[in-house]
């Protein structure tokens, strides 16, 4: 509906209009993977070591194959090109379009902008069919009795009170929506400090470093987990996220997309058959279900906030009852999330620094 309402009545700038800049976007940004980094504790990212082997293994079948039967198809530059955006998200992009440009490529600059938004088409029905597929396996083992550990977990994290280590003797009543908004901004803000002063050093993503901030703050006991939900802020802050999303399909012309149509077409399924090799084969030796490390591998299309909000509509559409559902997102949402953040955030980011010196 936005890319057809792009192409006919809607302003460039509507979302702008709608009072959502890039600033306040981008704040939200900050504060959004900071709250997601208040789901995975540092013990839960230690558990999920085969997810990011996964991950980056699916990333390099795409590169692999992109870089073998892509070059012979659509050549060595499309795929410079197109190998970042589509194994990571806008800021891998941005990129290579930016260096395409500046290399006088400017039908690649702008495939590198468009096959970051057009993937997702793709990605998000493949997520889909294969989290259902899983989620109705672990429901037939769980009502089965087969995973008694996790249901006990769960059970047990569900009933116990979250106590915040810092704020022990901190009476319940002052710890408002306000108060809990106002840690969160000062561990945003501490992680975009970060990446500022190591800059020099080191460049890592402010967005990387949001992540760990946020795990790092909840294992201490400043942040409670879940804290933008518990803040009341969370559904505002997706809104005006998707929306900072959507605008991206401003420049999505139609003589744009058929001028690279096939290109678009042929980078999608090929990377997409890389990485499903490679996810099917990590994920036999690590003893991974194929539908689960093929649904990690596939948030190299999209990443954040949309693995989340699939995953949480794939356990909402599931034919259970709470204590079920609660199980299953338990068990989905925490590879999820760090597939989409080690593809996206992580390693694309390298890519797009490596792949540009070739341009």
């Amino acid at each position: 509906m936005f890319i057809i309402g792009y192409w006919t009545f809607f302003p460039k700038d509507i979302v702008e209009i709608a009072g959502i800049p890039s600033a306040v976007a981008s704040m939200l940004i900050y504060l959004l993977i900071t709250h997601m980094g208040t789901l995975l504790s540092v013990r839960e990212l230690k558990n999920q070591w085969r997810t990011i082997l996964i991950a980056v293994a699916s990333i390099a079948g795409a590169a692999v194959l992109l870089l073998t039967v892509g070059v012979v198809f659509f050549g060595r530059e499309a795929m410079i090109v197109g190998v970042p955006p589509l194994v990571g998200g806008v800021v891998s992009s941005l990129i290579m379009s930016e260096e395409a440009e500046v290399a006088g490529l400017t039908s690649l600059s702008v495939f590198a902008i468009v096959i970051y938004v057009v993937q997702g088409f793709v990605g998000y029905p493949l997520t889909s069919i294969m989290l259902k597929r899983e989620g109705r396996n672990y429901l037939k083992r769980y009502r089965n009795g087969e995973i008694t550990v996790e249901k006990d977990k769960e059970t047990h994290e569900t009933t116990k009170k979250p106590k915040l280590k810092l704020f022990d003797k901190f009476p319940d009543k002052y710890n408002t929506n306000f108060f809990k908004l106002f840690r969160l901004i000062i561990v945003a803000y501490l992680a975009y400090l970060t990446s500022v002063l190591i800059d020099p050093i080191i460049t890592i993503h402010p967005y990387v470093i949001c992540l760990l901030f946020g795990v790092i703050a909840t294992s201490l006991g400043f942040l409670e987990t879940r804290v933008l939900e518990k803040a009341n802020g969370f559904g505002f802050a997706m809104f005006a996220l998707l929306l900072f999303i959507f605008d991206g399909l401003k420049d999505a012309t139609p003589s744009m997309l058929m001028e690279i149509l096939w290109l678009l077409i042929g980078t999608i399924v090929i990377g997409i058959i890389g990485m499903y090799i490679f996810s099917w084969v990590m994920g036999k030796v690590l003893k991974m279900n194929k539908e689960m490390a093929f649904a990690v591998t596939l948030t190299a299309l999209y990443g954040f906030p949309q693995d989340y909000i699939i995953t949480k509509e794939v356990v909402d559409s599931m034919n259970a009852n709470e204590e079920e559902k609660s199980a299953l997102l338990n068990h989905m949402l925490p590879p999820m999330l760090v597939g989409g953040f080690i593809t996206v955030t992580v390693v694309s980011v390298v890519l797009a620094g490596i792949f540009v010196t070739y341009l």
